[in-house]
């Protein structure tokens, strides 16, 4: 059996991992990435974690590395511009790892692996044709056609949430005005909240909470609240437009969510699919599956990153 290495690196955690191809995790473990103010101490870390894993499983039967990180750039191999991490401004991420490791490394953003991950393990199994949407603290996705990642031509393809759903809209951390983002991102849905609790004279539950969260936000639509109800019908018509709009690019068979606010089940999926229906071309309506995804949320980050060996074109 051969493995692969999977390493997902966010701006606070790092989750490490070793999988097998058929998609069983034999091994998973978390380094804070902060406390590694630099990126060789961090990688020297990694393979202090993993050494008697590998030794264990035995070297020859590693195929690589896979690592999904903010701003992963499929084609250089590198970081670039990473606004949660600290490493530097251009970090070369597969030549470091490739080097420490003796192994082909292969590094790509966040939501193309989750993309991949569902294509060999989930919801997008057998699928040639799909979007991946992560709806987490941002806004990521990956967009596969004819059965292969779309990359473009500097590796950066697919930022769906920096597509401007509302012109002049609300400010995002990129710096513009009214991204997907600022509407249909777990942030982006508490920022909806506040604006209708401020427009809203009707009693909710959510007027007691002095800090609302996405979870307090679906906990209350679960118990019938107009206000919750409201702000869940608000974002996913900003989300079903946007998708309508990405569907008449690639045709996909399949859209599919992840993510924590796609936790929230019938409360995002049943707006979202009515609002991209209404705003889709005739020739596209009916056609295009809305779904959840398939992996298991705490597995995700490992099975995207290892996959990246299996799907790489570069062997």
């Amino acid at each position: 059996m051969q493995y692969s290495i999977g390493i997902d690196i966010g701006g606070t955690n790092s989750v490490i991992g070793i999988v097998d191809k058929l998609g069983n995790i034999m091994f998973e473990s978390k380094l804070a990435t902060t406390n590694f103010p630099r990126i060789e101490e961090f990688v020297e870390a990694s393979y202090q974690l993993l050494l008697p894993q590998i030794l264990k499983l035995g070297i020859h039967e590693f195929k690589g590395i896979g690592i999904g990180a903010p701003n992963g750039n499929y084609y250089q191999g590198t970081i670039e511009f990473a606004p949660n991490l600290n490493w530097g401004e251009i970090i070369p991420l597969a030549k470091l790892f490739k080097e420490k490791f003796n192994l082909e490394t292969t590094v790509t953003n966040d939501a193309n692996a989750a993309a991949i991950g569902e294509m060999m393990y989930g919801a997008a199994k057998g699928m040639n044709d799909f979007i991946m949407v992560t709806l987490g603290t941002g806004v990521g996705s990956g967009f596969v056609a004819n059965g292969k990642m779309i990359y473009g031509h500097d590796g950066f393809a697919g930022e769906l949430g920096h597509v401007i759903a509302v012109r002049d809209g609300r400010l995002c951390g990129c710096g513009r005005k009214g991204c997907l983002e600022t509407y249909t991102s777990a942030t982006g849905i508490v920022r909806t909240a506040h604006e209708f609790l401020q427009l809203k004279t009707i009693e909710s539950p959510l007027r007691n909470i002095e800090k609302i969260t996405s979870k307090d936000i679906y906990e209350a639509a679960v118990i019938g609240d107009e206000v919750a109800l409201a702000i869940f019908d608000f974002t996913g018509k900003i989300l079903g437009q946007s998708l309508a709009d990405v569907i008449a690019i690639t045709s996909p068979e399949a859209i599919i969510l992840f993510g924590g606010l796609a936790q929230a089940g019938k409360f995002i999926f049943e707006p979202t699919h009515k609002y991209m229906e209404e705003n889709l071309l005739k020739i596209y309506q009916g056609k295009v599956k809305l779904l959840s995804s398939e992996l298991k949320e705490s597995d995700a980050a490992i099975l995207g990153a290892a996959s990246l060996i299996w799907k790489s074109d570069k062997g």
